[in-house]
């Protein structure tokens, strides 16, 4: 079923190969600009840059599955790091799309530098932002077992009550101080979460998810534009932002100032700036991989030896 709405906003239902539909909304003209949103979003969250890029993208942004008004299938195993990449490409195939620049936050961060992996000849050019929660290695038990933790909460307490307390989180007070109506609409959108589909995204996804750490030699031969974004606040990113820069020949790294995770939705302005700046460049063919020269443990790229004069 397809809509079209007086916001020039066409809305799509698509059916994944395992039969869960997907909401799927598409604004706008031109080169098509695929958002990925985060955990505690939902295809709402990009608001601000649907507002600001489908003057000259065609942006989509659509629920992913468990996220109403997406199907919310109750089988564990329909949840996985897999499975969001395949939504993702059956979105593209749904609208039609050969292929988009892709831009996510967080968990739709992590799909994001999957399907570029997995799918390169989809993605024209990648944005990963705050990408990194659980990654380090020595950081991998502790936070599955803190993914289980919430996982347990949605399903006894139900999102009203886990949101009270998870919007509010370490990385989050930064949006709450900044803007309080903002991060009320944002924690009253998490509210209205499925309990279910959040319980088992937790799980399935977010827990069940590769370290980004044990992809590095994947990671390495990444040869699309590739945008690494994270708040200087958003602790738990800030490291894996930095291995990822260091990792991918093709990204460049954007750190906010003074901004947690929420990153898109905080700090608008300085988010949709750095993002615009990447596409124009990668549209314009100048995102090149980095130069080999600068990998080097000198400072000035000196001689080894001892200095001599004439």
């Amino acid at each position: 079923m397809t809509t079209i709405t007086t916001t020039g906003t066409v809305t799509t239902g698509i059916t994944t190969d395992d039969g869960v539909r997907l909401h799927a909304e598409s604004t706008g003209r031109g080169t098509p600009l695929l958002f990925l949103h985060e955990f505690a979003g939902d295809h709402r969250s990009w608001e601000p840059q649907v507002r600001f890029f489908s003057a000259r993208y065609r942006c989509v942004t659509y629920a992913a599955r468990g996220y109403p008004p997406s199907g919310v299938p109750a089988d564990p195993a329909a949840y996985s790091q897999e499975r969001a990449v395949a939504d993702a490409v059956a979105v593209l195939d749904g609208l039609g799309i050969p292929a988009a620049h892709a831009a996510g936050l967080s968990m739709g961060g992590f799909a994001a530098l999957h399907l570029t992996l997995r799918h390169p000849d989809r993605v024209l050019s990648t944005v990963a932002a705050g990408a990194g929660y659980g990654a380090a290695p020595d950081r991998q038990a502790a936070f599955r077992a803190e993914c289980e933790a919430i996982a347990a909460a949605f399903e006894t307490d139900g999102a009203e009550q886990v949101a009270r307390w998870y919007a509010e989180g370490p990385a989050r007070v930064q949006f709450q101080n900044k803007n309080p109506r903002g991060w009320a609409e944002f924690a009253d959108a998490l509210a209205g979460h499925s309990a279910l589909g959040s319980a088992l995204t937790m799980r399935g996804v977010q827990a069940g998810r590769p370290s980004l750490y044990a992809l590095r030699d994947e990671l390495a031969r990444i040869a699309t534009p590739l945008l690494v974004l994270a708040g200087d606040e958003d602790d738990s990113c800030l490291d894996v932002a930095l291995m990822l820069k260091r990792t991918i020949p093709a990204a460049g790294l954007a750190v906010l100032p003074r901004t947690g995770h929420t990153a898109n939705l905080e700090e608008p302005h300085l988010f949709n700036e750095a993002v615009d700046r990447f596409l124009a460049a990668a549209e314009a063919g100048t995102c090149r991989l980095r130069d080999p020269r600068s990998l080097s443990a000198s400072t000035t790229g000196a001689p080894a030896g001892p200095a001599t004069s004439r």
